[in-house]
């Protein structure tokens, strides 16, 4: 009995604080982290990882909006080359909480609210802010994936625009690298093509270490990140939309389920007597070899010519090398220098398939397959000379 009533003594007592907090507030703000849920398989790439935005609802204004930073033109002028380049502009925009809400359940997509434990004068700030950010002269920034996001933007400006200082706690078991983030999201729809795609173009800066603050890179954490922190952050929280869940099969036809079926047919080829396969085989080398190369330059041109931090120190390189796409087109002839080419590239993706699982970068397992058809071919041609 006594310990009953203690602990709604206790409760009384946060109640009147909060009674008391309610009652000094003259804001009349209630701001909140909006996080949205991922698509469903078959959507586009980028809403497998969420989104955030900062709601902002004004009982003095009647207004209520969702300060969204995830919005970039797509007819603004060189599109796609500054997609290319990594220096897309995104820019924040404000719109109508209903219209915001709206869209995601028509996407089905999750919709999880935050209240924020935040003083008048906090909410005050993070409005005005927000409001200034709007500006034309003031809304666009330089997206990047990891780094500068819709999710890292709002983050900021909480912590920006909170007067107590709070300690995050780690989301992701610790020593979770960027990629390993990125594959957490991926998982849940086995993406597996998705996967491989952002294991060829991402190099070795994406298998860093996370520390607590950059884990809020993905919408998801952040909304993890606030619940556990020091400080009280979160008042109360509201499942706005709860998605259905979505109704999808394990793919048959994995990369490293296709890449062997390839690898056994050209192997079967090989072995075959008939001038016809022969011929295809000549085809194939040439195209196999200008792909490779032709991967090789792409993958050069990302880590030079281009802004994005995570592209960098790529060490696909190693088996993609950008000289195959020069060697593609003597690739059938004999060609002295050919021959060595062929040799040299053998050597070399041998020493890549001993060295795989021991090298800075995470490379996908179903690329083993893929450069052991490249060995296969070039000690069968090899051998032909």
């Amino acid at each position: 009995m006594k310990k009953i009533v203690r602990q709604l003594f206790f409760i009384s007592i946060l109640a009147i604080q909060q009674l008391c907090s309610f009652a000094q507030d003259t804001s009349h703000l209630r701001i909140s982290l909006i996080t949205c849920g991922p698509g469903a398989p078959g959507d586009e790439l980028y809403t497998t990882f969420g989104h955030t935005g900062i709601r902002v609802k004004d009982s003095s204004t009647v207004t209520d909006y969702v300060y969204n930073y995830g919005t970039f033109d797509a007819f603004e002028d060189n599109f796609y080359l500054n997609f290319i380049k990594g220096r897309l502009r995104y820019y924040v925009e404000a719109e109508d909480f209903k219209d915001f809400a709206e869209y995601y359940q028509a996407s089905n997509r999750s919709i999880t609210e935050q209240v924020l434990n935040l003083t008048a004068a906090e909410k005050i700030s993070v409005q005005l802010f927000l409001n200034n950010n709007i500006k034309i002269a003031n809304r666009y920034y330089k997206y990047d994936f990891c780094f500068d996001n819709c999710t890292t933007r709002v983050r900021d400006i909480i912590k920006k625009n909170h007067d107590s200082a709070f300690t995050q706690k780690p989301v992701m078991p610790s020593g979770s690298t960027f990629r390993q983030a990125i594959y957490f999201c991926l998982n849940r729809n086995d993406q597996q093509w998705s996967k491989l795609g952002i294991d060829i173009l991402l190099g070795k800066p994406c298998d860093a270490v996370m520390t607590p603050e950059q884990m809020d890179f993905l919408p998801e954490n952040l909304m993890k990140s606030l619940d556990s922190a020091d400080h009280p952050f979160v008042l109360a929280e509201n499942k706005i939309y709860t998605a259905a869940k979505p109704d999808y099969h394990d793919s048959l036809f994995s990369p490293v389920v296709v890449f062997s079926i390839l690898l056994i047919a050209i192997v079967l080829l090989d072995l075959s007597k008939n001038r016809l396969a022969k011929m295809f085989l000549q085809g194939f080398d040439g195209w196999l070899f200008f792909v490779t190369g032709l991967l090789g330059i792409l993958l050069i041109f990302m880590w030079f010519g281009t802004d994005h931090a995570m592209t960098k120190y790529n060490y696909n390189l190693l088996w993609a090398w950008p000289t195959h796409f020069l060697a593609s087109f003597f690739i059938n002839s004999k060609k002295n220098w050919i021959k060595k080419y062929l040799l040299i590239t053998a050597v070399g993706l041998v020493i890549v398939l001993l060295s795989w699982f021991f090298l800075p970068q995470h490379l996908n397992s179903s690329l083993m397959v893929i450069c052991l058809l490249l060995l296969f071919r070039s000690i069968s041609k090899y051998m032909a000379f």
